[in-house]
């Protein structure tokens, strides 16, 4: 493996709400560690108000680190995301990019396709005269399967996964090496989903990228990346490579996650673990083990103290009983 693109340790990030007499502290994310190697493309997967986002966001330094360390090395530069500012930022914004979820608010109507792709090298100041950015536009848009007369018209006039493509050109054009891929195929059908997929591990092996490909989908991620973090409520509770992880899940969590992916068998009416109870409030967490409060196998250790990540063959897991229930499953 090669050195990681992306380390963070122990990062967290914290919104104050309320006002003077009512101040309470979000932790959006919490004391996260993760490597992400160069080249990869590393998955981000757990219910809705996990952090998954924040943390995302926190990579691209689009919200301010509160706690521990994020830093970016491509062993050209390597930048201190906590401390990250000025010139630096700058330099940051063209090798870190976004593409967002939503194909439809992402764009602006009243921008041609050809100016909303050549915008990130406009505000950037990273080509010289109007022919070389048309030339770079040109470029990236052929490898998102973008041609002349697409440049031409307006968003409107495409479909979902068509102005995904031009998300998808909007983020490379600057030449980054790390990107983030928020559910950024949740609002297309299946068969737009695959096509996007498919170009995205196409642009991955063509430009050598490096992806945090952030979902719900579960069967997606499967499919798509070489490794994966399980996050609930701000922090880590599982993280392995991606055949590892779906063929021996060790935290409950995460096991109950992989019970509700749907079988293709019509006749499997499955055995979804359900989990009782809504995730707690990130402003209230509980003590001990985040997840105690909807986890089955919770015992009075689980209440008390906090389990951290604990790594075995590559696999780390943070929950106090997992030797004892993977023991516990029939052969």
């Amino acid at each position: 493996m090669s050195d990681p693109l992306i380390r963070a340790d122990g990062l967290s990030v914290h919104f104050t709400l309320g006002g003077l007499f009512d101040r309470r502290i979000l932790k959006a994310v919490d004391n996260v560690s993760l490597d992400i190697e160069q080249g990869s493309f590393f998955g981000l997967v757990g219910e809705s108000g996990s952090g998954k986002t924040t943390l995302g966001r926190a990579l691209l330094k689009a919200v301010t680190i509160s706690k521990g360390s994020a830093r970016y090395d491509d062993g050209e530069v390597s930048h201190d995301l906590a401390s990250l500012d000025g010139p630096d930022l700058k330099d940051y914004r063209k090798r870190a990019q976004l593409i967002f979820q939503d194909p439809y608010a992402a764009l602006s109507p009243r921008m041609t396709v050809r100016d909303i792709i050549a915008e990130p090298l406009e505000v950037m100041g990273l080509t010289a005269n109007r022919a070389e950015t048309d030339e770079r536009v040109r470029e990236i848009a052929a490898k998102c399967r973008l041609n002349l007369e697409h440049l031409r018209r307006f968003p409107h006039a495409f479909s979902g996964g068509q102005r995904q493509r031009i998300s998808i050109a909007r983020a490379l054009v600057s030449g980054p090496k790390f990107i983030v891929a928020d559910e950024s195929v949740a609002a297309l059908d299946v068969s737009i989903q695959a096509d996007v997929l498919n170009l995205l591990k196409q642009l991955q092996d063509e430009l050598g990228l490096t992806f945090l490909f952030i979902s719900h989908d579960l069967s997606v991620v499967a499919h798509t990346c070489d490794h994966v973090a399980v996050m609930y409520l701000g922090r880590l509770v599982e993280t392995a490579p991606t055949r590892k992880l779906f063929a021996a899940p060790r935290h409950p969590y995460t096991k109950a996650l992989f019970s509700a992916i749907p079988s293709l068998d019509p006749d499997d009416r499955g055995t979804a673990q359900k989990l009782t109870g809504e995730i707690p409030s990130p402003t209230n967490q509980p003590t001990g083990c985040k997840f105690h409060t909807r986890c089955p196998h919770a015992i009075d250790l689980c209440m008390r103290e906090e389990p951290q990540l604990e790594s075995e063959g590559g696999h780390d897991v943070a929950c106090h009983r997992w030797k004892e229930l993977m023991s516990a499953v029939p052969a």
